[in-house]
């Protein structure tokens, strides 16, 4: 009788759910009812697991795991603050987020100590935060993090058959970890889900309007929320601009990555042909890159301290196409190695001691939010043709950059993790009602379990009938109608390698008049705010703090060339590179 009772309840769920699913389907931006009004942010001591000092301030913002069902499965963002240094100057709070998919930014309330944010921070409260998935904000999972982490290990430029199918076989067993430890709540680690989660923290900090600057791929998910919340925007600074084109998101932007990581990489051969007194690598770039691959080819044969093998140097080495002030560590430490000195490269080049699970969970949120935003081609020959094409032009980077994609092309569909949860719910109410684990006399859980089944059995219906209508899933077309946003600041450096200039022009344009576009010629730092470049600095401080743009577009002379430094025979130089 129980269980006639349950199955006749399912049933009318089904229906209901089927009746009142929005035409528009639950996951699309206009189809998601008002977020939840969230509880001011209780600030307080910060868990020492977030290592910061004690003049830091920690709080924590309820969020909905799904925001077509507000009232449903909340998760808790973790937030860091410093108030104002100028309290009588302040102007309000400035959120802060890295990029990514995956980055966190807690510790961004340490920058005002920093001389070049020292005004900023003056007129600010620095506040940042994990995005869902990150750190503690409901973390994600896909693989044992000493199995991730496990090195050396190897990559091919020219990959070899049997090297392809040993990766593909690695991207469906990651897929499906991904699934596996989270579930039904996976879809819900996405772009748009960011947007909207950085509006609860904007409200929950008592802010009116929002002042955020994002970086990389902060640039996206900001300009996405500039696009469902014009009229929360007070400031925002876009720095080093993801192109949102919906047609790019996000397997065309990888490809067009590996074009520009080819060309940052070249300046970095150059510049090292230009101080072979200094490093004696090779007088040309040819030269230089022949060095390069002797290494490679040594560490394949013999991995340096028992862990650098051909991935570790080679990510090392991609490190040169972020930043310039990587150029003369790298130079050095690649020049001491091949003169018999192998402590620098150990010191670059090895696994941070006690890192494997962050930098997994780093990987896991990446590889979510990249795979849920948008289609990703699902037949293993498209990856093979494409990767194939452009790895003839630009194979440093190519190969690699698919092996880190490449889960997307075997990740599960949206109705997939819907029914998993329907089964998840049917079990748990099921147990339930049968009085599973629970003692004789004792009440049974039926309202609760009937509830997680309603939101399981709602959801579901509402995901597969969007996906009807709609084919499922598409980024979200950013656009801005003239005059309903305030002046926003774009930055961007014209050989960026990990979000080509191009995307900086498409996002001006999709924001119709309202974005200045601050460029850095002929540099190609990833990252230019409030750094090594005063010209760019001048601009981003003025629109800090006195709200001023410069006009359509402006170009700031590129930032000085790094100084060579001799290679180091005895120890290392440092690996920080400071903002």
């Amino acid at each position: 009788m129980r269980a006639l009772a349950l199955y006749g309840t399912i049933g009318s769920l089904v229906l209901t759910a089927l009746a009142t699913a929005p035409a528009g389907g639950a996951s699309g931006p206009s189809a998601a009812p008002p977020a939840p009004v969230p509880h001011p942010i209780a600030f307080g001591k910060c868990p020492a697991v977030e290592h910061l000092p004690a003049h830091v301030q920690c709080g924590t913002v309820a969020v909905p795991l799904d925001y077509a069902r507000p009232d449903g499965k909340k998760i808790n963002l973790t937030v860091s603050r410093i108030k104002a240094t100028a309290p009588g100057e302040r102007q309000g709070a400035l959120i802060f987020n890295p990029g990514g998919p995956g980055a966190t930014s807690m510790d961004f309330p340490l920058y005002g100590a920093l001389a070049k944010w020292r005004r900023t921070a003056r007129a600010y409260d620095f506040v940042g935060y994990a995005p869902r998935g990150v750190g503690r904000s409901a973390p994600l999972s896909c693989q044992n993090p000493e199995e991730y982490a496990k090195t050396p290990t190897d990559t091919q430029r020219y990959p070899s058959e049997a090297f392809k199918r040993k990766k593909v076989a690695q991207a469906k067993a990651y897929a499906r970890g991904c699934a596996r430890n989270a579930g039904a709540d996976l879809p819900f680690y996405n772009s748009v889900n960011n947007a909207r989660d950085l509006d609860m923290v904007r409200a929950a900090l008592g802010e009116k309007k929002l002042t955020f600057m994002g970086a990389s791929y902060g640039t996206y998910f900001g300009a996405i929320y500039a696009t469902l919340f014009p009229g929360h925007v007070r400031r925002m600074v876009f720095d080093s601009i993801v192109n949102p084109d919906p047609g790019q998101i996000w397997y065309a932007n990888n490809l067009d990555q590996n074009i520009a990581f080819e060309h940052r990489w070249g300046d970095w051969l150059h510049w090292v042909a230009k101080h072979h007194a200094h490093y004696h690598l090779g007088k040309t770039r040819k030269a230089v890159q022949h060095s390069y691959d002797r290494a490679l080819k040594r560490v394949r044969r013999s991995p340096v301290n028992g862990k650098i093998g051909p991935a570790q140097l080679q990510a090392a080495y991609l490190k040169t196409g972020y930043n310039d002030a990587y150029w003369p560590m790298r130079a050095a430490a690649l020049s001491s190695y091949l003169h018999g000195n192998p402590q620098p490269l150990i010191d670059q080049a090895s696994p941070k001691a006690g890192g494997a699970k962050e930098d997994e969970n780093g990987n896991a949120v990446y590889t979510a939010v990249e795979c849920n935003d948008a289609p990703w081609p699902r037949d293993w020959r498209t990856w093979d043709r494409d990767n194939t094409k452009v790895a003839r032009v630009a194979p440093f980077e190519t190969w690699d950059n698919a092996w880190m994609n490449l889960p997307c092309a075997f990740w599960p569909e949206r109705s997939e993790f819907a029914a998993a949860g329907l089964d998840d719910a049917l079990d748990r109410t099921t147990g339930r009602l049968a009085g599973e684990g629970t003692r004789a006399g004792d009440p049974v859980a039926v309202p609760d379990g009937l509830d997680r089944l309603a939101d399981a059995t709602g959801h579901a219906a509402a995901t597969g009938l969007d996906d009807a209508l709609h084919g499922g899933p598409a980024p979200l077309d950013i656009q801005t109608a003239p005059g309903a946003l305030p002046p926003v600041l774009l930055l961007a450096a014209e050989r960026d390698a990990a979000t080509p200039y191009p995307g900086a022009l498409n996002l001006q344009r999709r924001l119709h008049g309202s974005a200045s576009l601050v460029t850095e010629k002929g540099a190609g730092t990833h990252g230019i705010a409030l750094s090594d470049n005063d010209c760019v600095n001048k601009y981003t401080e003025a629109y800090l703090l006195h709200g001023k743009v410069p006009g359509d577009r402006v170009y700031c002379a590129p930032r000085a060339e790094p100084v060579p430094s001799a290679a180091k025979r005895k120890k290392s130089g440092s690996e920080e590179v400071k903002k």
